[in-house]
Formats: C-alpha cells, sequence, structure tokens
C-alpha cells in the first residue's frame, strides 16, 4: 500500500512539473520575450535565422509583405516550413501569421476583398458589401495559411483626399458608419477562423495630407471630447464584437498624452482598456516608424511599447535582427526588473490565449 501511494505521489510529481513547463512561468526570459514579438523577413524565402528562432519557441509569428509573396504556391509552402519549425518549439501553440488585407489598394494577397472601405460604404448594400469583404479576407488568409489580418481600419476622416482618405482606407466621415461597418466586417472575417485587428486607435482620421506617421512624428490636437465622441468611437462596437486585436497609432495626441505617440503612452493604452472594455491583444503599429525617430533604436522602442502596455510588437523592417533586437530588449527589462514579471506574464498570456484560438 505504501509503495503504490509513494508511486501515486511520485506521477502526480511529474504531472505538475509538466503542466508548470508549458504555462509561460516555465519559459525562459527570452522565450518570454519572444512570445510577444512579431518577426518580418526579406525577400521569398524565410532566414534560417527566423526557423531557428520559432524552433527555439522564441518568436509568436511573422508578418508577411508583397515582397514575401510571388505565388500560391510559394506562401503556401513557406507558412509549412514555418509551421514544420513551430512543430519543434517548446511552445505549443500556433504561430500568429499576419498581413495587410484591407482592400482596395492595401492588399498584399490578390483576390479578396477587392473594394476598398470607401467603396464597400458607398455600395447599394453596405452592410452586406463589409460582411462579403470580412469573409472574403478570412477565406483568402485563412486559404494562404494565415490567421491574423491587420485589418479593419476604423479612423473616421475628416477632409477628403486627407492622409486616410487618400486610399479608400476610411468608411466614413460618420463614426456611427464606421463602427457599424467595422462591426460588419470583423464578425464575418472571425466567423473563417481569421482574428481581426482593429487600427489605428485612438484614430488617424485627422492626419492631414502630405503627413505620414511612417514618415515622421505625427501630432493631432484634437479636444478630448471629439476623440472620444468621433475617434474612439468605432471601436465600442468592435469589442461588443469581439475583436481579438486592436493596433494603436504612433500619432501623438496632446489630449492623452502630449509627450509619447499612442502606442508608447500608457494613458493611450488606458484609455483603450477603460473606454471600451478591450481585454484582447493590443500590437504596435511599425516599430520603425519614423514617428519614432527620437525613441531611440529598436531595443529601446519595444520596452517604451510594453511599459505603455502594448502586448505585441510588430518588428516589419523585413529584417530578422530587428525582432532579436526587440525581444533581447524585452528579455533583459524582464530579468532586470524594469518590465514588471505580473504586467509581462499578463501581456503573454493574452497572446497565449489569441494564439490557441487561431489554427
Amino acid at each position: 500500500m505504501k509503495r503504490r501511494k509513494a508511486l501515486l505521489a511520485l506521477a502526480v510529481t511529474v504531472l505538475a512539473l509538466s503542466t508548470v513547463a508549458a504555462t509561460p512561468a516555465g519559459l525562459t526570459p527570452r522565450q518570454l520575450a519572444g512570445q510577444r514579438v512579431i518577426y518580418s523577413y526579406p525577400g521569398l524565402t524565410p532566414p534560417a535565422s527566423l526557423l531557428q528562432r520559432i524552433r527555439a519557441g522564441e518568436a509568436a509569428g511573422v508578418i508577411f509583405f508583397g515582397e514575401n509573396l510571388s505565388s500560391s504556391q510559394q506562401i503556401s509552402d513557406v507558412v509549412r516550413q514555418l509551421r514544420d519549425a513551430n512543430a519543434q518549439s517548446p511552445v505549443r501553440r500556433p504561430l500568429l501569421l499576419m498581413t495587410d488585407q484591407e482592400g482596395g489598394k492595401v492588399r498584399r494577397l490578390p483576390g479578396e476583398p477587392v473594394l476598398s472601405e470607401k467603396q464597400v460604404a458607398q455600395s447599394a448594400d453596405p452592410s452586406a458589401a463589409a460582411k462579403a469583404a470580412g469573409a472574403g479576407a478570412g477565406q483568402n488568409l485563412a486559404g494562404a495559411g494565415m490567421n491574423v489580418n491587420l485589418a479593419p481600419v476604423l479612423d473616421v476622416y475628416r477632409q477628403p483626399g486627407n492622409f486616410i482618405d487618400k486610399y479608400g482606407r476610411s468608411y466614413s466621415q460618420d463614426p456611427q458608419v464606421a463602427g457599424a461597418l467595422g462591426r460588419d466586417f470583423v464578425t464575418a472575417q472571425q466567423s473563417t477562423g481569421v482574428a481581426a485587428t482593429a487600427k489605428h486607435f485612438p484614430g488617424l482620421g485627422a492626419v492631414p495630407a502630405g503627413s505620414d506617421t511612417d514618415a515622421g512624428p505625427v501630432t493631432l490636437n484634437v479636444p478630448l471630447p471629439e476623440l472620444r465622441a468621433k475617434d474612439e468611437a468605432p471601436y465600442r462596437p468592435m469589442v461588443d464584437a469581439g475583436v481579438k486585436l486592436v493596433m494603436l497609432s504612433w500619432a501623438v495626441y496632446p489630449a492623452l498624452d502630449p509627450s509619447h505617440p499612442a502606442g508608447l503612452s500608457p494613458t493611450a493604452v488606458r484609455e483603450l482598456r477603460k473606454d471600451t472594455n478591450f481585454a484582447g491583444v493590443t500590437v504596435t503599429d511599425a516599430l520603425e516608424a519614423g514617428a519614432l525617430k527620437s525613441y531611440g533604436g529598436t531595443g529601446n522602442r519595444a520596452v517604451l511599447a510594453a511599459k505603455a502596455g502594448m502586448d505585441l510588437i510588430l518588428a516589419s523592417a523585413r529584417d530578422v535582427s530587428q525582432g532579436d533586437d526587440a525581444a533581447s530588449a524585452l528579455a533583459a527589462g524582464l530579468s532586470d526588473g524594469s518590465l514588471p514579471s505580473g504586467d509581462f506574464t499578463a501581456a503573454v498570456d493574452r497572446v497565449s490565449a489569441l494564439r490557441d484560438g487561431v489554427k
């Protein structure tokens, strides 16, 4: 009887240890940091260094651009290669494989959605068109093996032809219309198993023509009541619809935080969480953006974003070393305590829940 109890106790201990090893607490600081970094690479073939990071459990996913795709067969082969590497990872979760498939001119894959957001809103039946666009985007990405779309754009444009309207990337000047059509897109897309990303909180609709956060700093002096009533309003229906991710912009909003772009601002992230009750994954815009040129190198930008409350860091310069720099800085911050372990683990948990919910 004693021997039987001892064996039972040993089995329970082994099970407990294996369970711990499968949780974020069982990962190294570099692996934990990697759970918060989306990598990118140049050309048509993933480099060996990226595959090594994935095998080691040190990458959350990959973003694809036009230069990474030449045909359906080619990208399917790439996805298979990435997933084969991930199958060897100690982190037993799907990679987040994403792109920008907004519709209209902003598409990385050929095919749906063909209509831009502006064209969707101008169609005879905008709701039906938004649902068709969302379903088309989801089916298109899923067919290529991807599981996250960095769309829809919820920016409420102010002037015809301005930064966000120029390429038809805004549904409307009316926040209610933008929210309703965005909700239709998100619901239809996520029903295909592809996670949606609402962007760019709190909104880039007031950015004038000729300005671009990719190129340099942008400040939007929008009063807080207007910001909440017009720019943030479309996000509430998204949260009600269960949108999985929200991307924050790199513009500065003095009404919220005069010193930091939204994606580096704890105040802006709290605004998102509090104003919309969003509990999903926050993701930065491109970490290499010109708007961040006064915030140091990749590592410093990544740490500032994490401190602000961003869960995923988008290292999208088509350079694996950029992702490595971001992850190394996050790991160092976790190890030296400058990034509190509780907040860090909570971010990893949100990303893990997202990964568990995709294919």
